[in-house]
This record gives structure tokens, sequence and C-alpha cells, in this order.
């Protein structure tokens, strides 16, 4: 037994330290950096200055409006879809599913472009069906509404995950009771289901709140040319204005987004608290309504929603990738494959960015894939405070908005590392490590619920014939886990491969990354450019979502968020 903790589960010795120091290089160390800055600027009275600048005020007003009114407009659309999807018996449940977390998978400034080349006077889709506004019409979408509007799309989908976990856990009993009480659907629905499922509901307002809230890429393409700024753009362009004050400034306007995002959690913790939610009884999600005529109104309500969420601004994107020129109507004569030949064979700039979201985000994907496994091995086999302690520290940095991260890695290796005198400022690096940071506990969901569906009786037959613990990993658990691990590592590679928040503050020339791309693309007036790369970029994660969807059937339950 030597050098193997005797704790019933014959770790080794340096596994569990092995994990609390990653976790203390990836999530306590960044954020340690960011409070000691953020006190320091106060310590200094450069807060007061912060504090007093009416842009802060305008930026935290705009912030807190769209998020609230982005968290309202997802919750109407996603407890909508989770209570038809779930509760009923409508048709094509899966691909309906699908499409509709497809939203939260694209990333948001391509949501944006899409939306904006969809609408507004010089949309070449609507020119090309002539039902566009006339010429100097405002675009509607560079607005206070524009920005919460696509907050709700962007996120319902957080809400309809949210909500219908809560749903698959129904008393089925319960409400077949009421029903052979002669209850009536509306009655069953209001009485037993509503109450019920309130703490899904809450859950689902405070993830979207949250995600709003730190939300880059949809208020930096639809806010900034309206001159409505929200804490995370005024932070990007307090970096771009660079002074001798900028890292304590924007030490405290992060700091001031995570109080917001922290708060909304508190909000959710605080409507939950003293309730008492348990059910008892058979559970699960076959207590379905029977729609019966009202078919003939939800069916097509969903496909509609879908339509105006996912393929009229998939169209646009692609009407806007084949005119010249932003504002050119869409016809035969006008066509043009000019901008996908452009960024596939021409441009050096989305080239590079190409080579470097894929490679930092398969980079990402498989490094985490080994700490994760590493990490689920330890976390599942101890049960006590400390390894929930180090459970909650892996959460909390994607819990947090992208921009408070970015901003928090910036203060750790502004100046070169002790000792090492290496600087990864500036470098890919620095945006690798912020990504295992920030997708560190997306990789280890999936593989914490497979070694839970585990025998340990298996692995401990192997230890018992002398089989250390390298051999059983290789020859017993990664076998068994292996379809987990390969939803982590595709579930990671597509958010990874979208990011914009976190890229957006980290990159520098040659690090660019296909989020940043797509944004200076726009931002510089190639709206075609930014469309053709965008489509392109929409088409991988479909491909991504079906492979996803191919492994379903071998993975456990909740892995591949979409499937019933």
């Amino acid at each position: 037994m030597h050098g193997y903790v005797k704790t019933g589960n014959s770790q080794p010795v340096w596994l569990f330290p092995f994990v609390v120091a990653v976790v203390l290089i990836l999530s306590v160390l960044p954020l340690a950096r960011l409070a000691m800055v953020g006190i320091g600027a106060f310590a200094n009275g450069g807060v007061i200055d912060v504090l007093t600048a009416p842009s802060l005020w305008s930026a935290t007003y705009y912030t807190v409006l769209t998020s609230v009114l982005g968290t309202v407009i997802s919750l109407l659309i996603g407890c909508l879809f989770a209570f038809l999807l779930t509760l009923t018996d409508i048709r094509a449940k899966g691909p309906l599913s699908f499409f509709f977390v497809l939203p939260m998978m694209i990333p948001p400034q391509v949501t944006a472009l899409a939306w904006v080349q969809m609408s507004g006077p010089s949309s070449p889709l609507l020119k090309a069906l002539d039902i566009a506004p006339p010429l100097g019409s405002p675009q509607p979408l560079y607005s206070v509404g524009g920005i919460a509007l696509l907050y709700g799309v962007q996120h319902a989908p957080l809400v309809y995950l949210a909500l219908r976990a809560g749903l698959m856990t129904l008393p089925r009993d319960g409400v077949e009771a009421a029903r052979l009480s002669g209850a009536s659907s509306l009655r069953v629905f209001r009485d037993i289901i509503l109450p019920l499922s309130l703490p899904g509901i809450i859950a689902g307002a405070a993830i979207s709140f949250v995600s709003c809230t730190g939300n880059f890429g949809i208020p930096a393409i639809l806010g900034i040319p309206a001159s409505i700024f929200t804490l995370p753009t005024l932070i990007f362009t307090k970096f771009s204005a660079f002074t001798s004050r900028t890292f304590g400034d924007v030490a405290v306007l992060a700091a001031i987004t995570a109080m917001i995002s922290v708060a909304g959690l508190m909000i959710q913790d605080r409507a939950l608290r003293g309730r008492d939610y348990r059910v008892i009884g058979l559970s699960g999600a076959s207590a379905a309504f029977e729609l019966g005529a009202w078919h003939l109104l939800f069916t097509p309500l969903l496909w509609f929603i879908l339509f105006f969420m996912l393929a009229a601004p998939f169209f646009a994107l692609v009407a806007g990738a084949l005119v010249p020129a932003y504002g050119v109507p869409l016809t035969f004569k006008t066509v043009s494959l000019h901008a996908f030949q452009e960024i596939l064979f021409r441009q050096a700039v989305t080239r590079t960015a190409f080579i470097n979201s894929l490679s930092l985000a398969g980079a990402t994907a498989l490094g985490l894939l080994v700490v994760a496994v590493l990490a689920a091995y330890a976390l599942t086999r101890r049960r006590d405070a400390l390894s929930r302690i180090v459970s909650s520290l892996i959460e909390i940095p994607y819990s947090l908005p992208g921009i408070v991260m970015a901003v928090a890695f910036i203060l750790v290796f502004a100046a070169p590392i002790p000792v090492l005198n290496v600087s990864l400022y500036g470098t890919i690096w620095i945006i690798l490590i912020a990504y295992f940071s920030s997708f560190f506990a997306v990789s280890l969901k999936p593989v914490v619920s497979a070694f839970h569906q585990l025998d340990p009786a298996l692995e401990e037959a192997a230890r018992l014939s002398g089989a250390g613990f390298f051999r059983r990993l290789f020859d017993i658990i990664v076998p068994l886990i292996a379809p987990a691990a390969g939803a982590s590592v595709i579930l990671v590679f597509l958010i990874a491969c979208n990011e914009l928040t976190i890229s957006a503050l980290l990159w520098s020339a040659g690090t660019q990354t296909l989020g940043v791309a797509i944004y200076n693309l726009d931002d510089s007036g190639s709206s075609d450019l930014a469309s053709a790369l965008s489509v392109l970029i929409v088409l991988m994660v479909v491909v991504m979502m079906l492979l996803l969807e191919v492994l379903a059937k071998r993975l456990p339950k909740g892995v591949v968020p979409w499937r019933n």
C-alpha cells in the first residue's frame, strides 16, 4: 500500500494535493489578485474618480436594465418551450429541443450580426424581398430594447435547461391522483406543476441574469454604435485607451460587474430559502398533458419562434455574406462567393484566427480532460468538506462573467512570472490559461456524472490483484467513461472555439481568435467578410452538436443538454 492514502479508496497520496494546486492556480490566484488590486485602488484614492464618473453609473444602469429585460424575455421563451417539450405529447420533441438549444452554442457576436443583417433599412435580405424600411430609418436593434431582445434569444435555452431538469422530477402519482379526482389540466398545472416548477424557473432566471450581465458580444455590436455602454463594453473601451490608471480602474469595474452577478445569485438563493420542494413518490416527465386540438396552435407556434430565432437570422447572415457590401440587395446579379474566398484563402488575419481558435479550443478541451479525469476521481472518492470546497472553487470562474476573469488574468500576468522571469501577457498562453480556468467546470461535469455511475467493485478487484493506479485508470476507468469524456471534449471545444468575452481583452497581434476576428471585421465595416466567417462558424457548431447527438445514446443522462 506504499504511496497510497488509506481512506478506503486507495487514492495516490499526490492526487488530491495536485487537484488542490490546480484549483489554486486557476481559480483562487486570479480572483485574489483582482481583489488585491481593487483594494489597492481604494487605498490610493483612485476609486473615488471611478465611482464618481458618469460613465460608470450610466454603464451600471444599462447593464442592470438590459440584463433584467433580457432575463424576462428569456423566461417567457424558455418556460414555454420547457413546459411544452417536457410535459405534453407535442410532436418532434427531439428536433425542437436540438434547434432551441442551438442559439446558446452560437457566439453572441454572431447572433448580433445576424439580427443586424436581418433588420433595418440596409438589410440585404429585406431588400431582396422588397420589404426593407425606407433608407434613413433607424436600425431598431441599436437600442436598449434590441440588446435585451437578443439577450433573451441567446439565454432562453439556459432557462429551458434549468426548468426542464426540475420538470423531469415531477411526481407522476401526484398528477395522476389530481386527475382522478376530476381536476382539469389547467387546475393541475396551476396547483401542482407551477409551484413545484418554481426552483427551476428561479434557477433559470438567475443563470440568465448572470449571463446577460457578462455578455460582451451583443452590447459591443448593438450598443457601442448607439453610445449605450454596459460594464463589459466600458471595461473594453478602458483597455483600448490604456493609461497608468487603467489596471486599478478596470479592477474596480470588474468587481462591480461581479457584485451585480453575485447579487443575482443571492436573490435566487433568497427566493428559494425556507421553501421545501422535495417530492415524494414516483417521478418522471411521463406525467404528460395530451394537447388534443391545441396541437394546431402550439406546434406551429414553437416552429414559428424557432424560425425567427434561428432560420431567418441565418438566412440574413448568408445573404450578407453573398453580397459585395452591406446594403446591396441580394439578386442573381449581385450574388458572389468573394467573401468566402477572401476569408478562406486570402485573408491572413482570418486564417490566423481559425488556427488560433481551433488550437486553443483543442488544447483546452484535451488538457482539461486530463485534469478533469484526475479531479473527478479524487472528488468522487472523497466525501469530506474539503472536497466540497474544491468543487465549489472549480465552479466559480465559470459562473462569473468572462470579462471579470479576463481582467483577473491580466492582473496576474501583467508582470513577468517571478523566478522564471517569463511574461505571458500578450501571448496566446494567457488566453489558454484563462480558458482552462473558465471552462474547467464544463469539462468536469460529464466526467463526474460518469464516475458516479461506475461500480467501484471493478477497480477494487483490480487493486487487490496488484494493479497500480495508472494501470487501473487506463485499463478499467478510462474505457468505461470514454463516451462522457468524448462529450466533455466536444462541449468544451464548442464553447472555447466560439468564445469572445475573454479573448477580447487578452488578444494581441497574432493571437486573434474567431470571435475577435468577427468583431474586428464588423467594426471596420467589412460586414460581408464578418458574415461569411459567421456562416462558417454556425455550420461548424451544428456539425459538433450533431457529433454529440450521435454519441448521446452511450452517455450518462444530462450530459447532452438538449436530449429528452
